[in-house]
């Protein structure tokens, strides 16, 4: 199949290298708003560049990967499933949860599939974690922890336009505590505090946050993150039952330091990089979009999964701003 590319920065690029490896993929056509970045994925890739998305939609694609800015997925989004070409797209949907809701009234009566790119769907910890759940081994959850370290703030530019760390960091743990537990939030209380970047602090952010979250079954779910660990990139999950406990994450590249005399665990390098923790579950995720492409699939992420999670972030922010519980039902009926 012949897949296009629409944005080719840090992740799209990625994407470009990962999809170029597939078998199920023959060919590439590829276009960034930046000319040079074109050319240089073209002549790495073997791919097709050209200048415009639009150019990309009538270059006989069957399917697009979007990777560019944020502002533009809205619009790429409508433009490709107009197309009636199935896409794949970073997340978020849309800065804000109502722009996302715009586009989910644009493609849900299309009969394209769209999927957003959730990646930790993908990772076999997750996986097996959410297998463990719906098998019932667990017993009822009682206790969700859910973690997404950072060893390093973004830049200043990506923090201006974000729209947070609960919209664009802790938000990949919403997404997953909502997959593997296979149950929706009900109601949030969220925290956070400035201890390193000022710029973040300049942006009316944080650098560290938590949130309780309180599923619709009772069952509490702790989400904790910083852009400022210095260890490395730590990603775990706990899952608490009534008959046995799970982690995922907790391998020989943890960025933990344990101090427990004659402790040698974990003794791998740490973690640097999400695309180092995660270079097989994007795979993955790109592979099972080939799927898509091919029809053997319906979208593993769709936009209105995205929006479950963008919600959670509103609240999460709300909570912060107002020192208080705030209710999903609250944020959704704004």
């Amino acid at each position: 199949m012949r897949i296009g590319i629409m944005g080719l920065g840090r992740i799209g690029a990625f994407h470009a290298e990962t999809l170029a490896g597939l078998d199920e993929v023959e060919s590439l056509v590829v276009t960034d708003p930046v000319a040079a970045a074109t050319a240089a994925a073209a002549e790495r890739f073997g791919a097709q560049a050209v200048d415009s998305p639009e150019a990309v939609l009538s270059a006989g694609v069957d399917g697009v990967v979007i990777a560019a800015a944020t502002d533009a997925h809205p619009e790429l989004i409508r433009a490709a499933v107009k197309a009636g070409l199935p896409v794949f797209c970073e997340k978020p949907v849309a800065r804000g949860v109502a722009e996302s809701l715009e586009v989910l009234r644009a493609v849900e009566d299309s009969g394209v599939e769209v999927h957003i790119g959730y990646n930790r769907r993908f990772d076999p910890g997750c996986a097996a974690a959410r297998r463990a759940v719906l098998s019932g081994e667990l017993g009822p959850l009682h206790t969700v922890r859910s973690t997404t370290l950072d060893p390093a703030p973004p830049p200043e530019a990506y923090v201006a336009v974000s729209g947070g760390i609960f919209r664009d960091c802790a938000v990949h743990d919403f997404d997953t505590v909502r997959w593997v537990t296979g149950r929706e939030v009900a109601e949030v209380y969220a925290a956070g505090g400035n201890r390193g970047a000022d710029y973040i602090a300049a942006a009316g952010d944080v650098d560290t946050a938590s949130a309780l979250l309180t599923l619709d079954d009772g069952t509490l779910a702790v989400v904790s993150n910083t852009r400022h660990n210095a260890r490395g990139y730590d990603v775990r999950l706990e899952l608490h039952g009534m008959r046995d406990s799970i982690a995922v994450g907790l391998e020989d590249r943890l960025p933990l330091r344990s101090v427990e005399p004659g402790a040698v665990f974990p003794g791998g390098t740490p973690h640097d990089f999400f695309m180092d923790r995660f270079a097989g579950a994007y795979r993955a995720e790109l592979a099972a979009f080939t799927e898509v492409v091919a029809g053997a699939r319906t979208a593993p992420c769709t936009v209105a999964d995205a929006i479950e999670a963008g919600w959670v972030a509103e609240a999460c922010a709300l909570s912060l701003r107002e020192h208080r519980p705030v209710a999903l039902d609250e944020v959704r009926t704004g």
